[in-house]
Parts: structure tokens; sequence; C-alpha cells
């Protein structure tokens, strides 16, 4: 059964990019533009990794990652940033919101399925 992986993510660009790296890989996309979204998403379909953007409008990743953590079935689902802002205090932000990893955008389509790959392999580190 291939893994399955929720994008939450408002930029289309990123969304389209990733969609087409994890695919070629034969994993499971589901896609969320908004945090909103995404928090559904997560509750309904219990996905084994989420990527969460950090920056989003009305609510951002940090904010929405609290809030899955909060949710005893996605305690042990993996979250993990992505963002542009790779700045320490940021990095730090998305750890205590319950992150337990980042990975920087734009992605490098030649590490990011491994990148995935081991969050998913490893499962929450935090």
């Amino acid at each position: 059964m291939a893994p399955c992986v929720l994008y939450i993510e408002d930029n289309i660009d990123n969304l389209v990019l990733v969609r087409r790296v994890l695919k070629a890989e034969g994993i499971e996309l589901l896609e969320a533009t908004s945090a909103r979204e995404g928090i559904r998403l997560a509750e309904e379909k219990l996905p084994d990794l989420i990527l969460m953007d950090i920056n989003m409008p009305e609510m951002d990743g940090l904010v929405a990652t609290a809030h899955l953590r909060s949710n005893p079935k996605l305690a042990k689902t993996p979250i993990v940033a992505l963002t542009a802002n790779i700045m320490r205090d940021v990095l730090n932000a998305a750890l205590d919101a319950g992150c337990d990893g980042c990975i920087a955008k734009p992605i490098r389509i030649d590490d990011f399925p491994e990148q995935v790959l081991s969050y998913l392999k490893n499962g929450r580190t935090t």
C-alpha cells in the first residue's frame, strides 16, 4: 500500500511541483490549499505524513500544526514544515508548534523524495 502524504500549501505552483515529484515516487498525495481545509482532511483521512506550509493567509501553518497536535489520532503523525523562511527563529517556532522537522523551499527535486521517505520511514521523532 502506497504511503499517504497530505500537503497543505496555498501556492499552486508549489503544490504542482510537489505533486509531480511525489507521484513519480508512487506516493499518494492529498492536497489542501488552506490550513482549515488541511486540518479537515488530516482528521478525516489520517495521512502517514503531513507537509505544512508555514506562511498562509487566515491561519498560518504554526497554528494549524498546534491544532493537529491536539488531536490524539494525529499524535504520532509526522508533520514537516515546508518553508522558504529558514531563519532559526522560524525553525524553532515550527518545532515548538509540533513540527518534526523542516524542508526548505524551493525544494531540491533530487533530494526531496528521499527527505519525505525518511520522515515516512522514521515516523514522529519528537
